[in-house]
């Protein structure tokens, strides 16, 4: 891992950019942390580091009020990472079907999320492994926010994510509800009711179809991006409750 830059915001966390082989991402740690922090993994959608910043900060700050280390990487073919031609072709297709007001297709949920999901786990890995080894994380570590899909895959093949915050706002192959039945890590997941992109049923059904013995469903009113702050504040102290 090799941190290509490095500065203090005005709330005393530390933010660096790194580096991992071809795999760029963000690390920020709390300011004043006197022993290893905990980590949580931060999820989002394919839309770019960039663009997603503000909101990936946010969240970043307000764990590391509560003594969290965390950290995002750029997924593959988003940012200024090399173009991946299938996903752009996957993305083209959903487009088209939802301006035309058309089903979105099995076909084109599973070109669109599965090889990003086979492609992004093991990036997340390698990623796990280095930060780990640094001297300012320790354990135990969580997951928060989208794909789903990768979240679900994550709890599955990953032993050393103890409890993970999903959100259901992404489309979900039906492989992935087979992956589903296989988590067994405690879930906090969140659902916007009128989220306009979203299945609610099939977010219904994939809550249901979840392995876990501890699992919660957060449902609100508003759309995709209207989780409201008190939503925000719950699944923080779920993830302190099982990271701390």
């Amino acid at each position: 891992m090799h941190f290509t830059s490095e500065q203090r915001l005005d709330d005393g966390v530390l933010e660096r950019e790194f580096t991992l082989g071809e795999i760029p991402g963000i690390l920020w740690t709390p300011g004043s942390a006197s022993v290893p922090a905990p980590l949580i993994l931060l999820g989002h959608p394919p839309l770019g580091l960039r663009k997603m910043y503000p909101r990936l900060v946010a969240r970043a700050r307000h764990s590391a009020a509560e003594g969290f280390a965390t950290a995002t990487i750029e997924l593959p073919g988003s940012g200024d990472r090399p173009r991946w031609p299938a996903g752009e072709q996957a993305r083209a297709d959903l487009r088209r079907a939802m301006e035309a007001g058309a089903p979105v297709s099995d076909e084109i949920v599973d070109a669109l999320i599965l090889p990003l999901v086979d492609k992004a786990v093991p990036e997340w890995q390698a990623v796990l492994d280095a930060l780990l080894s640094l001297p300012e994380i320790g354990g135990p570590v969580g997951y928060s926010g989208g794909v789903i899909s990768l979240g679900i895959r994550l709890a599955v093949v990953e032993p050393r994510i103890s409890a993970a915050v999903l959100f259901a706002g992404s489309f979900v192959p039906r492989a992935m509800f087979e992956e589903a039945r296989q988590v067994t890590i405690p879930l906090h997941v969140l659902l916007q009711w009128d989220d306009e992109g979203n299945d609610r049923q099939a977010a219904l059904d994939l809550f249901d179809a979840f392995g876990s013995k501890e699992k919660s469903l957060h449902a609100n009113m508003g759309g995709h991006t209207g989780v409201p702050q008190f939503a925000g504040d719950a699944a923080a102290q779920f993830l302190t409750l099982h990271l701390k």
